[in-house]
């Protein structure tokens, strides 16, 4: 059953268009992230389905129920801000309970379901504390439990890691995960971190200029995105985009540092109809120092020459700034295998897991 379905959805400022036409569908249980760069519309559709925001056209159903014109506390709903809008004079337990004490739920409710969340959170430790003797981590912790014992059938997180430092983020994280598998309800988290994406998300809605470009699993969106902004997007670094031509049914040509082309072949031909020119997709961990018993291990490796302009050492992996043609691309390497700066590398492009992509449409092949 959908726990969440947007149809058409449309959101206006004035003559400005902020959402345009979203249609989207998450089912019981599911994480949804709604990933994006700053202004592509994500805040503004989780405050539209959290009933913050009016609609200027469009439906919003939460269950069987259309929600468009419902109060946000009749909604069902839970909701965890960037900013943990904790009461500063309450203590840990009472922000947990206000929402409840608001609603007149019996105090022995009240002390069982902050029981149930304290346990869960691991913060039981901390009910007699004030936010101000918390630290960041522990704050989201007391904000996510607010949420939680409301029991909703709708979590909405916007944000809630970006005011935390690096290594925290990556803990939170890993506990919002756990937390969803223990609770198992319906998520939709926005983030613009496409990291948090990949690792929280059953599915990832990835957003651009007030629309949902891709709609699909982490895996998908990452092998076969829909266009060149998702693949963009979507992995650190960040795809190659290679100006490449159409050298045959099954070849494409690209232009090396001489000024010399170097023919591709690609696993299967390419569709008919396709544009002479294209643009050849590469992940730089698709990218190796080519050898005799990497074609063997991936018979779709093709190769080509290209020199090493700059090398970017990181401890697991190394990163290698290759030029071909007035083109710069990085490619990820393991530290024994490395490049040298000032190298000519004989490089091998997994062919198998490229993407072909239509310079004028930017839309995947």
């Amino acid at each position: 059953m959908s726990a969440l379905t947007i149809r058409n959805l449309h959101k206006r400022y004035g003559a400005v268009e902020v959402l345009t036409g979203i249609n989207l569908e998450a089912q019981t249980g599911e994480f949804v992230a709604l990933v994006g760069p700053s202004g592509c519309g994500k805040s503004t559709l989780l405050a539209m389905i959290a009933g913050l925001e009016t609609i200027t056209s469009g439906e919003i159903w939460i269950g069987d129920r259309l929600v468009n014109s419902v109060q946000p506390k009749d909604r069902d709903i839970a909701m965890v801000f960037q900013s943990y809008a904790l009461y500063p004079t309450m203590t840990v337990r009472e922000n947990i309970t206000f929402g409840m004490e608001s609603r007149g739920v019996p105090r022995a409710d009240q002390a069982e379901a902050v029981k149930r969340v304290a346990a869960l959170l691991q913060i039981e430790q901390l009910l007699k504390r004030k936010p101000g003797q918390l630290s960041g981590g522990q704050r989201q912790r007391v904000a996510m439990g607010r949420a939680l014992v409301r029991d909703p059938k709708l979590f909405l997180f916007d944000e809630p890691l970006s005011n935390l430092d690096a290594k925290l983020r990556v803990d939170m994280r890993t506990e919002i995960k756990k937390l969803h598998h223990r609770v198992g309800k319906t998520t939709v988290y926005v983030t613009h971190d496409q990291v948090e994406a990949m690792t929280l998300a059953s599915r990832i809605a990835v957003m651009n200029q007030g629309s949902v470009q891709q709609f699909d699993t982490p895996k998908s969106i990452y092998e076969r995105p829909a266009n060149m902004f998702v693949a963009g997007f979507m992995g650190s670094p960040a795809m190659n985009f290679i100006p490449a031509r159409l050298a045959g049914p099954a070849n494409i040509s690209v232009r090396t540092a001489n000024g010399s082309d170097a023919t591709l072949a690609l696993p299967t031909p390419v569709a008919a109809g396709a544009p002479d020119n294209l643009i050849l997709g590469v992940r730089p961990e698709h990218i190796y120092r080519f050898t005799t018993d990497l074609k063997s291990r991936k018979p779709a490796v093709a190769s080509l020459e290209a020199p090493v302009e700059l090398v970017e050492p990181t401890g697991a992996e190394t990163l290698a700034v290759l030029r071909l043609g007035d083109l710069e691309i990085t490619g990820r390497f393991e530290p024994d295998t490395a490049p040298t700066m000032g190298e000519m590398v004989t490089l091998g492009i997994d062919m198998s897991r490229a993407c072909l992509f239509d310079p004028t449409t930017k839309a995947l092949l």
